[in-house]
């Protein structure tokens, strides 16, 4: 491990080149990235396999679960916590909230250019400089260096989704559609609900979404709704009835449904097959 920094306030930063399941998956309420910088990695993230390949990262919120990790090459992972930089507090500082980070069931994976992983190579550099510089700034330093780190990734992602200047703007409405959907999934179900929030109109942002090249916004609610099922099943011992009320169906049956819709098989069949495994 390279960096294993924790603040008076229970903030952590940690680096690890020598890339451990362990680390990974011991520690709660982690933001993660994995970047594959020679090699390969394999891992699971809530149960769906993951393939990364050189020059490939990927984003991860604390609410995704990791295991099966296998790592062939060359990987680094960077953690860390709200407690150590807050990207809602700082939103304005990085914008990356809503687009490296949701917590959908398709995190963002991006193939780094050439530049952009250069980019990240001197960052890491510097973080480890600074962590090796034990003083009263050392702190506000590796911040800083995580602030890099994340607004190169915030780039290379604007990048993937063809952002540009004159769409910036735009594609803002988007993220924040995101992040209102992470907040509100539980009670709010229509594409009404975030527009008002928004102060725009459904159409207007059905035409934003198409326009950015993203799936609709009625498909990223589903999508949000489902992934905290899948959670709540994978991962607790509530019953479909329980999940459902707390997904806000008081009709145990129409979440059945929404279900065997998203996921192609039954409640009980998703259950049984994922403890076979």
């Amino acid at each position: 491990m390279d960096i294993a920094f924790s603040t008076p306030l229970k903030g952590n930063l940690v680096l690890c080149r020598d890339f451990r399941e362990a680390e990974l998956t011991r520690r709660d309420g982690l933001y993660k990235f994995l970047w594959v910088r020679q090699g390969g990695l394999s891992l699971e993230v809530d149960h769906v396999p993951m393939r990364l390949a050189a020059g490939e990262i990927v984003s991860l919120t604390p609410l995704h679960r990791i295991g099966g990790v296998r790592a062939d090459g060359d990987c680094l992972s960077l953690l860390f916590d709200s407690n150590f930089y807050c990207i809602f507090g700082h939103d304005g500082e990085v914008s990356c909230n809503g687009l490296l980070f949701n917590g959908s069931s398709e995190p963002l994976r991006l193939a780094l250019s050439a530049e952009r992983q250069e980019a990240l190579e001197r960052i890491v550099e510097e973080l480890c400089a600074e962590y090796a510089v034990n003083d009263g700034l050392r702190e506000e330093m590796l911040r800083m260096q995580l602030k890099r780190f994340i607004i190169v990734c915030t780039r290379a992602a604007r990048e993937h989704f063809g952002v540009d200047g004159p769409r910036e703007q735009l594609f803002d409405t988007v993220r924040r559609f995101h992040v209102l959907v992470d907040e509100h999934f539980r009670t709010h179900k229509r594409v009404q609900d975030y527009a008002e929030l928004l102060h725009r109109s459904p159409k207007t942002l059905s035409n934003l979404f198409a326009a950015c090249g993203r799936p609709s916004p009625l498909s990223v609610i589903h999508d949000r709704v489902n992934a905290e099922a899948r959670r709540l099943l994978l991962y607790t011992d509530k019953s479909a009835k329980e999940i459902g009320y707390l997904l806000g169906y008081e009709d145990t049956a129409a979440f059945s449904r929404f279900f065997a819709k998203m996921n192609g098989e039954s409640i009980t069949s998703f259950r049984s097959r994922v403890q076979r495994e």
